[in-house]
């Protein structure tokens, strides 16, 4: 299975990079059912102007109109990046069988980083974790995205142009 998880993290990693060509944090998000994608989303927090701009609920939804149910058993959820709370929570509520990571998220991640979510035994469902594929390609990304960011916003305040007014 390692082939077939690079394989498909490879193109949520290519979502990834669509994000942050938008401006927005490098994170995708596909959804396979059987061997086919069945759902794609990219962050697209800032262009939308929406906090439920995330690239796997954007997954979700597109996944589950192709099903045609709420539910996605059966379907694997590959993320360049370990979900948030509001994220993992809807994968749970999903039913989805298995969620593949690229790069965990110590200061926000629920899929083992401060809590998981995914697997807590007092919820109906449970999922299958797996962690690290293609894990230096996600993290690099994000890493880099984050220093320029820092260098944009640290040029701009120089500049005189402040955004916290």
């Amino acid at each position: 299975m390692p082939d077939t998880d690079e394989k498909f993290m490879k193109k949520a990693l290519a979502l990834a990079k669509k994000a942050r060509d938008l401006g927005e944090v490098p994170i995708g998000c596909i959804i396979v059912y059987g061997d086919r994608i069945i759902g794609r989303g990219y962050n697209r927090r800032k262009t939308d102007k929406n906090t439920l701009s995330h690239a796997e609920l954007i997954a979700i939804r597109k996944a589950s109109r192709v099903i045609g149910d709420w539910r996605l058993e059966g379907c694997t959820m590959y993320v360049t990046l370990e979900p948030c709370q509001m994220c993992a929570g809807a994968i749970v509520q999903a039913r989805m069988d298995r969620v593949v990571i690229s790069t965990m998220s110590p200061k926000s991640g629920c899929a083992g980083s401060i809590i998981n979510l995914l697997n807590m035994e007092e919820f109906n469902h449970q999922v299958e974790i797996t962690t690290g594929v293609l894990a230096k390609e996600s993290s690099d990304m994000l890493s880099d995205f984050f220093t320029d960011l820092r260098k944009r916003l640290k040029s701009d305040k120089e500049k005189g142009l402040d955004y916290d007014t």
